[in-house]
């Protein structure tokens, strides 16, 4: 492992990470967990528990269980269905589930922070929703947001980084 590539984590996930997932369909755990340390450090061990506690086949092994949630996040057939993969099925919140989709389809999401809600002054309660459609909703009225509010950036993780 080259340590100077992940020193600026940001430009490793989405100059290497992002790509990789890109050509390959899944990510292992090292990135995917690089993924989780950039959105919340301190969330890394619950992530990894709950990993390992909705996986299906029971394995102990987190390389695999990360490898097959990835791969059904890309053969998913679209940005709703991405998500709610990681809500749903892996019982990610809405922070988490919009930083692991950011890197991975930067032009397609955007990351779900109460900073920007704050500069936005709304969409605090998006994630707080019990039902998928009403989490799916209220994402995507922040997406919008967040594109109308930035008009003269057109790149979507650009417009998040600026607010």
């Amino acid at each position: 492992m080259d340590y100077l590539k992940i020193y600026d984590l940001e430009n490793y996930l989405f100059e290497v990470v992002s790509p990789a997932f890109a050509k390959n369909g899944k990510l292992n755990a090292f990135d995917f967990f690089c993924i989780v340390i950039w959105k919340a450090n301190r969330a890394k061990s619950k992530v990894a528990l709950k990993l390992l506690a909705k996986d299906k086949k029971n394995r102990r092994d987190l390389g695999q269980i990360v490898e097959e949630l990835t791969g059904q996040i890309h053969c998913a057939k679209d940005s709703k269905e991405r998500m709610r993969i990681l809500v749903e099925d892996w019982g990610f919140r809405l922070p988490m589930a919009s930083a692991i989709l950011t890197v991975l389809y930067p032009t397609e999401f955007t990351v779900y922070d109460v900073r920007v809600c704050n500069i936005l002054g709304n969409h605090h309660s998006a994630q707080n929703k019990s039902r998928f459609d009403d989490v799916w909703k209220g994402y995507t009225a922040l997406a919008g947001d967040v594109r109308a509010k930035v008009p003269d950036i057109d790149n979507l993780r650009d417009k998040d980084r600026f607010l």
